[in-house]
């Protein structure tokens, strides 16, 4: 059977930056080891199958896998399908329009905007599935330094400490205390699967970041690792920014109000990503959350299983 596909990639308006994204079109009546052994085929850092929701109000059913594993919620496949559905069913470079679409994760519905303006990359973003939640287990921060390859005076700036933070996908957030460090950081892999915690079953993956960044517009510099799910490095996701939220209000101590906060990933890899963060505080505590981000098609074809 011929299954219609198209990569995006998300995080970006220019193509062949961002992350990239295969969205297999066709995802219907596929059992959970095909959609394994298809994301391992594809081996991007995701691959999201859009399959017909039970539920008639939502727009569709993902499922996303990584090469390693299944997610229950992920960012860029959620931006990047939104934008895909909206243009598959609009037409890139159709007249103006602005939709609202509700797409149905594991995790639970996510509600979606889509902006697609004539001659522009798609935007699209969504609400926080889950509010980020600190989950407290110790780490240990010589550990996590010689996992990094770095000292372990370079972990930690301001309020800012090493902590385990889930907003549907748990991360280890490492604070560095400059960009350099971040940028010279070497991540090892072997150590990094001794030292690190398993929280919900899984090996939480690393998500290191620092204030700042190469982009002026930048107030946040990060990169992703994740040996559990068969990504070295990724460049940008936004699950991890949805946990990143909690890390933010916390560390910061964001007062009551609306926070908008722009979080640069990949530059390393040559693939820089722009992920769009907001973040309501009411009473001290977040109050909602949305990531956006723009999303452009590079690539589409069948899969002739």
């Amino acid at each position: 059977m011929a299954r219609r596909y198209c990569i995006y990639d998300v995080f970006t308006d220019k193509r062949l930056f961002g992350n990239p994204l295969a969205v297999i079109l066709d995802g219907d009546d596929l059992g959970d080891s095909a959609m394994q052994a298809i994301a391992r085929e594809m081996n991007l850092s995701e691959t999201v199958f859009v399959q017909t929701s039970g539920n008639a109000a939502y727009a569709a059913r993902l499922r996303i896998f990584t090469p390693g594993r299944e997610l229950p919620f992920a960012g860029h496949p959620t931006v990047g399908t939104a934008v895909a559905l909206a243009e598959r069913n609009h037409g890139i470079g159709a007249l103006d329009k602005d939709l609202v679409c509700v797409l149905e994760e594991n995790v639970g519905p996510v509600r979606c905007a889509v902006r697609l303006r004539h001659g522009e990359a798609g935007f699209a973003e969504f609400d926080l599935p889950r509010k980020p939640l600190r989950i407290e287990l110790a780490l240990d921060r010589q550990g996590l330094a010689d996992a990094l390859s770095v000292k372990s005076t370079d972990i930690g700036f301001e309020n800012h400490v090493a902590s385990i933070w889930s907003a549907g996908v748990p991360f280890v957030m490492v604070p560095l205390h400059n960009l350099a460090a971040v940028q010279s950081l070497e991540f090892d892999t072997t150590f990094w699967e001794k030292i690190a915690p398993f929280v919900e079953g899984a090996l939480t993956s690393a998500y290191i970041y620092c204030r700042g960044g190469v982009h002026h517009q930048a107030k946040f510099h990060a990169r992703m690792f994740s040996p559990d799910m068969g990504i070295p490095e990724d460049p940008a996701t936004g699950a991890a920014v949805a946990a990143l939220a909690g890390a933010i209000r916390h560390f910061d101590a964001l007062p009551d109000g609306h926070h908008p906060i722009l979080v640069e990933q990949g530059v390393e890899m040559g693939r820089p990503s722009f992920i769009h963060l907001h973040i309501d505080v009411k009473d001290a505590e977040i109050f909602k959350a949305r990531i956006g981000g723009q999303a452009v098609k590079v690539a589409e074809g069948t899969l002739d299983l």
